[in-house]
This record gives structure tokens, C-alpha cells and sequence, in this order.
């Protein structure tokens, strides 16, 4: 019967990893479907902006209570996730509490330690939860959040519920167990939580606490395995990705815009024709039509958006009622990314599929909204930008399509004739002088 329970939990475990690794493999190859941009330089301060911003949760400190909250589930997940090691060697070599005749009582003050944080973090998402569907803020309703992404919060946070339940129930029976004197349940002291609740269980029969435990414990780890395979599909992938993501953050200063190195040189050559290399040859697209033509830093980023909308409320053209949503063009480059995805797994390579990124799920009028003005990118608490993926499709939209409202094309003429957006020649522009 041991050896059984052992085969089925190893196969259980490497199902588990064998889909999980799949599935990275798949984000992997898309995020590299982007184009090249080297962003390795100064690692000094990108250590500094990981440990700060995705270990330090600096950005979610403006709003200290709720970033407490997250920083109690956050630490679960590291923290308690020790535990599981435990687990997962008892389920393969057939042990119990593995740990425990190695550490003596030190082993009972790490589960301790882990029961605190268990209630912890249980007590912190019954409060996201109540936030998100009893109170209902404002960027939790918002029109970006329908169907699916809606859904996907809540199954994690219930998920997280359960989870820690059945860890602080495993724990509570196996103790209840250890009262009543059962074999192959040793003695590891009280347990600070679940011990308030062994007394009660003791006396229920060995034969249903030993089934109470086992469902426990069994539920648990499955529990676990099902999350990390349900992670890649979800919005909570930040969990892994925002510690990429910050240490390869652009170091720029915040709303200075990269030129474009193809259209400086169009210009360069065209006045100075003798500067043109013999085998100069004409860019062959400007801007980004679809995921392809973005960065691979742009697609990593979308991938690594956990949607919770501080961006969006932030923005001044989404707060006065316009179309755009900063959350929203990442979750729709990320479910372009996806579809992307989905196309080279069925046909080995990239198909056309007559969709692009720009006007089938990205509209011109989103586009036009966007001010620069990067308060998206100043709120993301893991160094996301939406702007970078705003300002290439605009790009692609008015220099590839020649798409663009009729006072920005006399803007665009002005600057083209006179150097300036006004409309009037350089030689006047000193003429307002002698009228003071």
C-alpha cells in the first residue's frame, strides 16, 4: 500500500513538472519572438531595482495597508513554500515529517512560524476577496475586468483559502494524533494554531483522524501542483516574473522617448547624401503592427502584468472618461502574444492569421488618447510600460499608415517646413520683438 501511495504521488509530481516546464518553454520562445533590445547595462543599480521593487515591494508601500497585506501573502508563498520541500520528500520516500528527528525543536518552532503566517495569509485574502467583490474599488469594476480576468483573481485568492485551511488542518489532526498516541506519528510539541484545535479532534478514532490527515496532506500537495501549472495561464505569473522584469527595467529617466535610429539616419542621408553607406538600405517598417515588431521587453512585461489597475487609475485620459486603458493594452498585447503562440504550436511557424496587434485589439482611438505623460509607468509597482507599446503603434499608425487627426498633420507639416509646430517661417519668428 506504501509503495503504491509512493508511485502515485511521483507520478503526480512529474506530471506536474512536465506540463509546468512545457508551458514556460512556450512563454519563453514567445517573449523572444520580440526584437532584440540589450538592456544588461549598469547590473549594479538593476540589483538595486530587483531588491527594491519586486523583493522590497517598494511602489506598494504608497498605500501601506494594503501593501502589509500583500506583502503577509507574498511571504507566504516564499515562506511557507519550505514546508512543501518536507512534503514532497515524505510523498517520495515514503516518510513522515522527514525533517523532524533532524531538527528537534527547532522543527517545531518552523511549523509554528508557518502557522502564523498560514492564518495570516488566510485572513489577508479573505480581505482581498472582500475588497474585490463585496466593496468593489473602482479599478476591480472597471470595464477591463469582464469575463475571465474577473474570474482569475478570485480563483487564486480561494485557492490560497483553501490551501492554507488544509495545512493548518494536516497539521491540527496529525497533532490530535500524536495525543491519542498513534503509531508513526511522532512527537513534535504544540503546534500554535492547529494545537487550539487538536484537543477538540481527539476524540474522534485513529482510523478517521489518520483519513482526516491524509486528505489533508494529500489535498494539499495536489493543491499545490495544480497552482503551479495554473500559474503560466494566469495573471498571478507575476509571482515569478516580477523579479525579471524589474531587474531588466529600462533605466532611462521616466518619459524620455528612445529616437529611432532608422528615421535619424533617413534624414541624416537625405541631407547629406555623402554619409550613406554603400549598402544602405531603407528601413523596412517603422513602428510595430503587431507583437513581432515590439520588444522582447515590451512582451515580458506584458506577461508580467497582474492586472490590479493601478496604472489605469492613474491615467488622466482613462480618468476623464477616454477609451484608453493603460492595464488593458497590456492585457490585450499579452492575449495577442498568446494567440501568436497558439498559431506556431499548431503549424511549427508563424501562419498570418490577418489579425495584428494594432486595430484588432488595440483601436486608434485608445492610441490617440494616450498623453505621454507616464504616470502608467511611474505607478507599476514591477517596472512595466505601457507606454512603450503606445508610442510604437502610434508610430506604425502615422508614419506606415498616415493615420493621424488633421491637427496633427499641419503640426507634422509646420514642424516639417519651419522647424517649429506654429506656422510661421523661421525668418519672422523674431518678428514679435519689435511689436514690445
Amino acid at each position: 500500500m506504501q509503495i503504491a501511495q509512493q508511485v502515485l504521488f511521483a507520478v503526480c509530481l512529474g506530471a506536474a513538472v512536465w506540463f509546468f516546464s512545457k508551458k514556460v518553454k512556450e512563454i519563453r520562445r514567445n517573449i523572444l519572438l520580440g526584437l532584440d533590445e540589450n538592456l544588461t547595462d549598469n547590473p549594479g543599480q538593476r540589483w538595486k531595482n530587483m531588491l527594491l521593487l519586486a523583493f522590497g515591494q517598494k511602489k506598494m508601500f504608497k498605500n501601506p495597508m494594503v501593501a502589509i497585506l500583500h506583502l503577509i501573502v507574498y511571504a507566504g508563498f516564499v515562506i511557507i513554500n519550505v514546508e512543501v520541500l518536507e512534503i514532497v520528500l515524505d510523498g517520495i520516500l515514503g516518510t513522515h515529517r522527514l525533517f523532524l528527528p533532524v531538527l528537534g525543536g527547532f522543527y517545531t518552532f518552523l511549523i509554528n512560524s508557518f502557522e502564523l503566517l498560514a492564518l495570516l495569509v488566510l485572513i489577508a485574502c479573505v480581505i482581498f476577496f472582500t475588497r474585490r467583490n463585496f466593496i468593489k474599488l473602482k479599478r476591480f469594476i472597471s470595464k477591463d475586468l469582464t469575463g475571465w480576468p474577473a474570474s482569475d483573481a478570485n480563483y487564486i485568492l480561494i485557492t490560497e483559502i483553501v490551501l492554507m485551511s488544509l495545512f493548518l488542518l494536516m497539521n491540527a489532526t496529525d497533532r490530535a494524533l500524536q495525543l491519542n498516541g498513534a503509531a508513526h506519528y511522532h512527537e513534535t510539541g504544540n503546534f500554535v494554531i492547529s494545537g487550539l484545535l487538536a484537543p477538540a479532534l481527539t476524540g474522534l478514532s485513529t482510523t478517521t483522524l489518520i483519513a482526516a490527515e491524509r486528505s489533508a496532506w494529500w489535498l494539499h500537495i495536489l493543491g499545490i501542483l495544480a497552482f503551479l501549472n495554473y500559474l503560466p495561464w494566469s495573471k498571478h505569473l507575476h509571482i515569478l516574473l516580477a523579479f525579471p522584469n524589474a531587474w531588466y527595467a529600462r533605466l532611462t529617466n521616466t518619459g524620455e522617448m528612445s529616437n529611432m535610429t532608422s528615421v535619424q539616419n533617413e534624414v541624416k542621408y537625405m541631407m547629406q547624401p555623402e554619409l550613406a553607406p554603400a549598402d544602405a538600405a531603407s528601413p523596412s517598417k517603422f513602428g510595430a503592427k503587431d507583437v513581432m515588431d515590439l520588444s522582447w521587453k515590451s512582451l515580458l512585461d506584458a506577461y508580467s502584468c497582474t492586472e490590479c489597475g493601478r496604472c489605469s487609475a492613474a491615467c488622466p485620459a482613462n480618468t476623464t472618461g477616454k477609451l484608453l486603458s493603460p492595464r488593458k493594452i497590456m492585457m490585450s498585447t499579452r492575449d495577442r502574444l498568446e494567440e501568436v503562440g497558439r498559431n506556431i504550436n499548431l503549424n511549427k511557424e508563424f501562419k498570418d492569421d490577418g489579425k495584428t496587434l494594432l486595430n484588432d485589439y488595440i483601436t486608434v482611438e485608445e492610441l490617440r488618447a494616450c498623453t505621454t505623460c507616464n504616470a502608467c509607468v511611474e505607478e507599476c509597482p514591477v517596472s512595466i510600460n505601457p507606454l512603450s507599446i503606445i508610442l510604437e503603434l502610434r508610430r506604425s499608425l502615422i508614419m506606415e499608415d498616415s493615420n493621424a487627426p488633421g491637427e496633427w498633420n499641419a503640426m507634422f507639416s509646420n514642424i516639417e517646413n519651419n522647424f517649429a509646430p506654429w506656422k510661421f517661417s523661421p525668418d519672422e519668428r523674431d518678428q514679435w520683438v519689435k511689436e514690445v
